[in-house]
């Protein structure tokens, strides 16, 4: 399902940086600066199916996968929100499955760049 879904929603992957597909899909940290004024940074934007799948995939990547465990785990050690640590492994997750699909592309020889 998640696999779908990003297809479909986001011909974009592998065609842009980890940065480019994060701030596409809305998992960004935007800041809400005005003059001297400093706001806090949130995630906003981007296809919200696409940032419902993610989350899924996430959650159950945090539970069971050992990388994305131990990196949850290391940014709620620095003291990380919950919520923020699990935005956090949502972009690393988005980052990995955006340079699997670069790669793959690469070796069809339709990458663009």
């Amino acid at each position: 399902m998640f696999q779908a879904t990003v297809l479909a929603l986001l011909p974009e992957l592998g065609h842009l940086d980890r940065r480019q597909i994060a701030k596409l899909t809305g998992v960004a940290p935007m800041n809400r600066d005005s003059g001297q004024g400093q706001g806090k940074r949130r995630i906003r934007g981007g296809p919200a199916p696409v940032r419902v799948a993610l989350y899924m995939a996430t959650l159950s990547a945090v539970r069971w996968d050992p990388m994305m465990k131990a990196h949850y785990q290391q940014l709620r050690a620095r003291g990380k929100l919950g919520k923020v640590a699990l935005v956090a492994c949502m972009r690393k997750l988005l980052g990995i499955i955006n340079a699997r699909r670069r790669d793959e592309l690469r070796s069809v020889g339709l990458a663009l760049a």
